[in-house]
């Protein structure tokens, strides 16, 4: 999924130039920072009046602000068991894909494809999931389009062509969504190579990776806290070795003890960024059920900001809105 200091050195004898092989030379020319000054400034003009937001769009307007989009590195999301931290990475992986015209990779270590591709046809189209997996009966193939036992097309409710209309209208951003399904033996190095296979094969230098239940990837004998750090640290490692944005997705076990979403930026230190995922109970009052009022705690950023971001999630169409 390495980077001199000005002034005298005082050296106790002089050092003799040794000139290397030439496969040990891994950097170019150097070349100072006052003479890339000009080209750099040119280069963040031309950024600067391209777009509000450093990178992509995430289809909230108010987590692009806080973000300043999307970037490579490592995103963590935590968050209780049901809270719908898979619902919102995979909505925010279609946006991503959709807004910025880049291929998103999902990896899932826990939900099957098919139970993915629900989740979307049903934000799309306002189907309740319950209502799609009915219609599993007539062996639902490929977002939306259903093959019929007895091949009539009439034997098929209205609400299918609905499905099948909104997944035509989405075909040409779900060209650049790729779901994995992973085994329980999968490990981050098997995933790296998933997507050196895709990018090789897209020409796509830039993509979009999210892991789901990324705590699958490390060892079950070790503790929550000591998983986390190595793994956490291992999806760093992925995101800059291909210089692209790793969203890891990571359950919060603890989260019926009390833990305050602010404990999280301390447990590792390897993640750009971290997101925590609490219900708001105040909020929750007065709204209608099925909805759920959820607040997504900023509680790092490295280089940005730090806050907290309202939404409305309904769980029959695992769809969330910014709430006003």
């Amino acid at each position: 999924m390495a980077r001199p200091v000005n002034g005298r050195s005082a050296l106790p004898r002089p050092c003799k130039v040794v000139k290397l092989p030439a496969e040990m030379t891994r950097f170019s020319q150097p070349q100072s920072e006052g003479a890339l000054l000009d080209s750099v400034l040119s280069e963040l003009a031309k950024e600067h009046a391209a777009m509000e937001i450093s990178g992509w769009e995430t289809g909230f307007i108010n987590l692009s602000r806080a973000l300043d989009g999307i970037r490579p590195g490592l995103y963590l999301l935590v968050g209780a068991p049901a809270i719908g931290k898979t619902s919102f990475a995979r909505q925010l992986i279609d946006q991503v894909a959709r807004h910025n015209h880049v291929p998103g990779m999902f990896f899932s270590l826990a939900e099957t494809i098919q139970e993915l591709r629900i989740r979307t046809l049903a934000r799309l189209s306002g189907l309740d999931q319950r209502e799609i997996r009915r219609g599993s009966a007539y062996l639902l193939h490929w977002y939306g389009v259903p093959r019929l036992p007895s091949g009539e097309a009439n034997d098929l409710p209205p609400s299918w062509e609905k499905l099948k209309r909104v997944a035509e209208e989405a075909k040409t951003w779900l060209d650049s969504i790729y779901l994995f399904e992973c085994e329980q033996t999968t490990t981050i190095n098997e995933i790296e190579m998933q997507i050196a296979e895709l990018r090789a094969q897209t020409q796509a230098e830039q993509t979009m990776v999210v892991i789901d239940d990324c705590q699958r990837l490390g060892r079950v004998d070790q503790p929550q806290e000591t998983r986390l750090q190595i793994v956490a640290e291992q999806l760093q490692q992925t995101a800059r070795s291909f210089n692209v944005p790793v969203f890891a997705v990571w359950p919060d076990l603890e989260s019926g003890s009390g833990t305050v979403a602010q404990s999280w930026s301390e447990k590792s230190a390897a993640p750009d960024l971290v997101l925590v995922m609490k219900k708001d109970s105040t909020r929750s009052i007065t709204m209608n059920d099925p909805s759920q009022a959820i607040v997504l705690h900023v509680v790092k950023n490295r280089g940005g900001e730090k806050g907290q971001l309202a939404y409305d999630f309904m769980p029959a169409f695992a769809r969330f809105t910014e709430a006003q």
